[in-house]
């Protein structure tokens, strides 16, 4: 297997990060409008979140159950490529749902087709995450999934802005009456889309194999630590990770889809005005991953500092510029380039290791969420938005962790790991009931965030110690640079 990635390939697989992005970045926009329109709780707005992200676990369990009855797994059988394909097409089917939901105006028909869109996510990711990491070398895995997670990214900063535009006619608009069949257009033209991509994807180079068994053997540095377990649940890093993942994507979604609601009560922002925001969090998102995959283009280290410092801020360009051309005020944002520093510091003492990296994020997340919930007005809203950039590269650093030297075990590893994603719906939801004025109120309700990134912390420290006796270092430099 080749140590060099294969750009052609990993340029087409991409593409598909950019959708999870835009539709998942989208539900904190339809989350308030809902809330609103069907008068519901802020528990019960969050079933948005819940039934989007538990469709991930649900799609996880078909696979397996699949797997299971043709008694093998279900992407070696029918391959890569035609798995990520076949899942466009599930999403696509997803998305009509909202023209009948719309002309009845049902809540209801709105999250079945959500969750139909996130079933057929499911099965993109469970493929895509694993491509991602072998179409080169495996120890630059989690700086190829941080460049496409930048990509994903790129859709959750434009994503809330075109779906507000749908809404409410009008990125700027003051009107807070916005209609539901609103968003019946956007959802179906995004529909053709996913199926256009299937096709492409259907004719691309991507490979419909992979020798998961040779990745392995390449993974450690002695062929004789290599484990061989009946089960991948028999692999510590593994259901860690699982855990990791459940937490990670739930302090992620959790933080964002109940910013609404805090900066409506303590900023007196309304619901029309606060994509930008949401824009800023998930554009931070995008800032930190684009940072983070610096390393896996193997550049010197004079031009890797030089990029380090530059993509940052050409990633927060991007979000000024489009936030710019959405006529909002920009100007209120230009001091979060100085929170960007905080981030580009933890990139650089990671030095390219995911278990380290992982620790500094989670330990940054904690400092910036505490911050928010001591303090006021835009300090407050800026720290929960940063946790953003400390959320960035979570995702690819526990990936990576979790299916090191899973070998045979990948796919249903992978498999296992975005059934958890389901943790982005529970914990959101958990906050929301936490929310309540009888409760911790939606300020104090942040503090869910913390026990998250307490426990992703401890899992940095558990998986490097697990996967350091099976021969698997992430620390070692490897010949595609590094910081």
């Amino acid at each position: 297997m080749t140590q060099k990635t294969n750009w052609g390939r990993f340029g087409t697989l991409i593409s598909v990060f950019f959708f999870w992005g835009f539709v998942a970045a989208s539900n904190d926009i339809l989350i308030p409008v809902f809330k609103k329109a069907f008068d519901l709780t802020q528990l019960q707005s969050q079933l948005v979140a819940v039934a989007f992200y538990v469709a991930y676990t649900v799609g996880s369990i078909i696979y397996m159950i699949i797997s299971k009855v043709i008694g093998g797994d279900l992407l070696n059988k029918i391959g890569y490529k035609n798995g990520i394909a076949l899942g466009l097409s599930i999403s696509a089917l997803g998305t009509l749902l909202f023209y009948p939901a719309a002309n009845n105006g049902s809540f209801t028909l709105m999250i079945a087709g959500l969750f139909t869109v996130a079933i057929g996510f499911s099965l993109q990711q469970i493929a895509a995450n694993p491509l991602a990491v072998v179409i080169g070398d495996p120890k630059t895995g989690s700086q190829r999934l941080s460049m496409a997670g930048g990509v994903n990214n790129f859709g959750t900063t434009i994503g809330p802005l075109l779906v507000s535009y749908a809404i409410f006619g009008s990125v700027t608009s003051g009107n807070t009456n916005a209609s539901i069949e609103s968003v019946k257009i956007p959802y179906l033209i995004l529909g053709i889309a996913f199926l256009l991509v299937a096709v492409f994807f259907k004719f691309s180079s991507i490979p419909n194999k992979i020798d998961l068994e040779e990745v392995a053997v390449e993974e450690a540095d002695a062929a004789s630590k290599v484990l061989h377990k009946a089960s991948p649940l028999q692999y510590p890093q593994l259901w860690l990770g699982m855990i990791a993942i459940f937490v990670y994507v739930g302090v992620e979604v959790s933080t964002a889809s109940n910013l609404p609601e805090y900066m409506k009560q303590y900023l007196h922002i309304s619901t029309d005005k606060v994509a930008p925001y949401i824009s800023l969090y998930w554009a931070s998102l995008m800032i930190g991953r684009w940072t983070a995959s610096v390393g896996a283009f193997g550049l010197n280290k004079t031009a890797e500092k030089i990029a380090s410092l530059v993509i940052p801020y050409l990633a927060f360009g991007i979000f000024l510029v489009v936030n710019a051309i959405a006529q909002h005020d920009v100007t209120q944002f230009f001091v979060y380039g100085f929170v960007i520093l905080a981030m580009i510091a933890g990139d650089i003492m990671s030095k390219g290791s995911p278990a380290r990296m992982l620790l500094i994020f989670s330990s940054m997340g904690i400092v910036a969420l505490i911050i928010g919930m001591l303090t006021n007005g835009m300090v407050s809203a800026f720290a929960f938005i940063s946790v953003g950039l400390f959320c960035s590269t979570l995702w690819p650093c526990i990936f990576t962790l979790a299916v090191a030297g899973l070998g045979k075990h990948t796919n249903q590893g992978s498999s296992l790991l975005i059934m958890m994603i389901m943790g982005g719906g529970l914990v959101a939801a958990l906050q929301g009931a936490l929310a309540a004025e009888n409760l911790l109120g939606i300020r104090y309700s942040y503090i869910v965030g913390v026990a998250c990134f307490g426990y992703l912390a401890f899992y940095a420290i558990k998986a490097k110690s697990a996967l350091k006796a099976q021969g698997i270092d992430y620390d070692v430099k490897t010949s595609g640079g590094g910081h």
